[in-house]
């Protein structure tokens, strides 16, 4: 009795419902054989729903199933639907993380050479802390070209690259699909920028088109590497012989995952990325989170020589998101006592996306751009060093404004990948991870990517970048200079609350030339650069 109580109670009634149904539609069509046409579906549907009940009360995985039988799936499938229903019925145009709706839909126009104007005035409130903006002149100039352009290659580089201001960040073939990269690949050649392969290594697709290449050089050594995952010269030289490939980027940590290593989840390696990789399947792929062939600041710079004299010339530089100070303050005595320097530095921000992440490190772990930026320029600056490098930034950068403001804080160029991820048609559901990206952007399912065509994709991606570029000449002309190159801190202002306001001088100060060999009191650098050390990253 205390049986059948139970089953009667509100969270076992819709499987009671399907038994009581399913057993008198069974009676009915065996005693009257004329209603079997039209009740053969409805008794298959609370047999089905029936059989579901059962197994929810006999598995022991999920609690709410075995209280909730039958019910309990509404709860997992609101719980899908709800980022979904969220973004599409009741997302604000500044609300949506990791990009609001409004920086989507730019991108999307641009992309699509739609009108990405707006009527009637901004939805910011000007009056609220944070509000940031930027200084316009009274005598704008009149620019010809917005095909700005930034010389890569320091004192012993001989193959100098001129790279566009903004290019296509590091994304690996195996976390982005062939289809995707393909689109990308093509749409730089169409533009006239480079494209940027990630750690996983040179694939057939970032060859197809024959657009600039820079080649990322992670700790997996994809493309260059010994059966047991150590580095390959010879295989290096080989690849990096192509002309396709530009310059030589080495991977030191990412913006989302610093100090992590790339991962690449086992439902993502497919035949041909297990092959291109040289890794095997079923199994995540996981970079190690330091480089095997460097583990001191001194060998990091004899490697970018080796590297450099591998590639027969060509810039050779690093990409890493700042931790500690005094590690990178490490690598700059490194460079004074060794005279080696990297042609380039890419400083990479938390803010940063990537295709797969442990939590704590996607949110927590790793420097913001603006501070990382800041820390790298000043810190070259401050040691005599600033001219030979060029900087290149990357993290949440999307829009004109977000260029020019990375510029002023000391980016001789910007790097995008999401922004390019949502010209090819991406739609920030998420799913990366998982290879259902449901429109073929970052999967290896051959059906899904069928969604991706990629003529019509790589022309929006050249568009997207030729659009974004308009806009940064018209605000290089509005603030009265010639090249983005010449946005200095003192351009941009942030409101501190609602009667102060500074300046970006005042929140990211300078360092003076030599600074920090003459003796710096700056207390960002004084402590960092006393315990750094050129022959250790270790404090001392």
């Amino acid at each position: 009795m205390q049986n059948i109580r139970v089953f009667l109670t509100a969270r076992y009634l819709p499987m009671t419902i399907s038994i009581i149904l399913a057993v008198l539609l069974a009676i009915l069509i065996v005693f009257d054989r004329a209603l079997y046409g039209f009740l053969i579906v409805p008794f298959f549907i609370a047999a089905f729903l029936t059989a579901v009940g059962i197994h929810d009360l006999l598995q022991k995985r999920h609690s709410i199933l075995r209280n909730y039988p039958i019910a309990g799936h509404a709860r997992f499938i609101m719980e899908d639907l709800r980022p979904k229903i969220r973004q599409y019925f009741f997302e604000g145009e500044k609300d949506g993380r990791p990009f609001p709706r409004d920086k989507r839909s730019l991108a999307y126009q641009r992309a699509k050479g739609q009108l990405d104007k707006r009527p009637f005035g901004t939805e910011y409130d000007v009056y609220e802390p944070r509000y940031e903006w930027i200084s316009h002149s009274l005598a704008p100039t009149r620019l010809e070209s917005h095909d700005f352009r930034v010389r890569v290659g320091g004192p012993d580089c001989t193959k100098p690259y001129d790279a566009s201001v903004l290019n296509i960040s590091a994304m690996s073939f195996g976390s982005l699909s062939a289809a995707a990269i393909r689109a990308l690949n093509r749409g730089a050649v169409m533009g006239g920028f480079y494209h940027d392969t990630g750690e996983g290594g040179l694939s057939p697709y970032h060859r197809e088109n024959g657009g600039d290449i820079v080649w990322e050089i992670g700790s997996g050594y994809f493309g260059c590497r010994h059966p047991d995952g150590s580095f390959s010269p010879e295989r290096f030289a080989e690849t990096a012989a192509f002309d396709q490939i530009k310059m030589i980027e080495i991977k030191l940590s990412q913006g989302a995952k610093p100090g992590h290593g790339g991962v690449l989840p086992a439902a993502k390696i497919s035949e041909e990325v297990s092959r291109i990789r040289g890794i095997p399947m079923g199994k995540d792929c996981v970079s190690p989170a330091a480089h095997p062939a460097f583990s001191t600041p001194l060998e990091l710079m004899a490697f970018i020589a080796q590297l450099r004299r591998l590639s027969e010339g060509k810039p050779v530089g690093f990409k890493l998101c700042i931790g500690h100070a005094h590690e990178f303050l490490a690598i700059v005595k490194a460079m004074l006592e060794t005279g080696i320097t990297p042609d380039f530095i890419v400083v990479d921000g938390k803010e940063g996306g990537t295709g797969a992440a442990p939590s704590e490190y996607i949110d927590h772990i790793g420097m913001p751009l603006r501070e990382g930026l800041a820390f790298v320029h000043n810190a070259l600056v401050g040691a005599g060093l600033r001219e030979k490098i060029r900087i290149g930034a990357s993290g949440m950068i999307i829009s004109a404004f977000d260029m020019a403001r990375v510029m002023a804080l000391g980016a001789d160029w910007c790097n995008m990948a999401r922004g390019f991820m949502f010209a090819i048609g991406c739609i920030q559901s998420q799913a990366c991870h998982t290879d259902l990206c449901p429109v073929g952007v970052a999967t290896q399912d051959p059906d899904r990517q069928k969604a991706l065509v990629v003529p019509d994709k790589a022309t929006r991606v050249a568009q997207f970048h030729a659009k974004t570029l308009e806009a940064l000449a018209e605000v290089v002309a509005g603030c009265g200079l010639h090249h983005p190159s010449e946005f200095r801190p003192f351009h941009f202002h942030k409101r501190i609350n609602h009667s102060q306001v500074t300046t970006f001088t005042h929140l990211y100060p300078p360092l003076r030339p030599g600074e920090l060999l003459e003796g710096t009191d700056d207390v960002r650098f004084r402590i960092p650069w006393q315990i750094a050390q050129a022959d250790t990253f270790k404090a001392a």
